[in-house]
């Protein structure tokens, strides 16, 4: 096994597929830059730079899907695909069904997300709740490097459309480009399993829509992807300590879910805590809830979401994101129910 970072990972994985399949191809602002070594690699042919005009390139990539190339758009934060949220929710997604499946749109839309660095609620959603309710659409959120490769690797062999989504305190790149834009004397809660880690020597492609259960327990079953993974598994640590065994799930993908293994894990343990680092109502902490109850399981429920909109100020924003003491507490309070 080799290491590398978690942005790292997803550039190999890339590398691999382009290598292989020349029909994949880069879209974006400032690719040629923040993609140097496959830009230098495969020529800007294949690595393109876009206007920042997200619905124009966005659209692009759709008909460049239909006729027969793979292309991965990067959109910067998942934020700023409400301005093109036309070519995926109502064409990409739907090509397939309307045209009888005779076209298809084979298509990564690669996109930042998630807070905890302090850039405000319009840059630092996640919003994968609300874009996984369009049918047709499949939503990946890695939490490690050698899912973000596997995973990204599925995601180009997809024929459909996939929203491959990385949370920012998980690419050093991010981080980095914090520090030089003058934040130097902040700090950032990043879970280091998650930014770094071992990969497999040879990339092959992870199922999307398999769970992995990361941690047994039998008091509770606690349900998560991206960054709060880590802070799951740091609070299960905590309750331990107390008595309490905690079981941790990685969705890895928001849809298609792994209902099966949910199930199995709450029919075991009576209880779930699902901690989503998305918005509370209408959202994919509820959709969980729901998978139980029609599967007949009785379980007894929480959640730690965000509950409003973001706020800047760093001491209030560590207070709205999921955090390991609001784990903890709520857990606390799930098992003595």
């Amino acid at each position: 096994m080799k290491t590398m970072t978690f942005a790292g990972a997803i550039e190999d994985a890339l590398m691999k597929a382009m290598s292989d399949d020349p029909r994949v191809v880069i879209f974006g602002e400032d690719v040629q830059a923040l993609r140097m070594n496959l830009y230098a690699k495969f020529g800007e042919m294949r690595v393109r730079p876009t206007p920042i005009s997200e619905s124009a390139f966005l659209g692009a990539a759709v008909t460049a899907a239909m006729a027969g190339l793979r292309p991965v758009v990067e959109i910067m934060m998942i934020d700023f695909v409400a301005v093109a949220i036309d070519a995926l929710v109502n064409q990409a997604a739907k090509l397939e069904v309307f045209s009888g499946g005779r076209w298809k749109a084979p298509m990564v839309v690669r996109a930042s997300c998630g807070g905890g660095y302090g850039d405000g609620g319009q840059h630092e959603q996640t919003l994968w709740g609300w874009l996984a309710q369009v049918p047709g659409m499949k939503v990946v959120v890695p939490s490690n490097p050698a899912d973000a490769g596997g995973l990204m690797l599925s995601a180009i062999e997809d024929e459909g459309p996939v929203l491959f989504m990385e949370h920012k305190l998980l690419a050093d790149y991010w981080i980095d480009a914090l520090a030089n834009a003058g934040r130097i004397n902040l700090e950032y809660d990043i879970p280091e399993a998650g930014a770094r880690g071992e990969v497999p020597k040879t990339w092959e492609p992870i199922p999307i829509g398999e769970a992995k259960m990361l941690r047994d327990g039998d008091d509770l079953t606690m349900v998560s992807l991206g960054v709060s993974v880590h802070r799951c598994l740091q609070a299960a640590e905590e309750l331990a300590k107390s008595g309490v065994h905690a079981g941790v799930i990685d969705l890895r993908t928001v849809t298609p879910l792994d209902t099966d293994a949910i199930c199995r894990a709450v029919e075991k343990t009576d209880r779930l805590l699902v901690v989503d680092e998305d918005y509370k109502h209408f959202s994919l902490s509820g959709e969980l809830a729901a998978i139980v109850l029609e599967a007949g399981l009785g379980a007894k429920f929480a959640r730690v979401c965000v509950e409003d909109t973001i706020p800047f100020d760093r001491r209030r924003e560590a207070q709205a994101l999921p955090n390991v003491p609001r784990i903890v507490e709520a857990a606390t309070k799930l098992v003595s129910r």
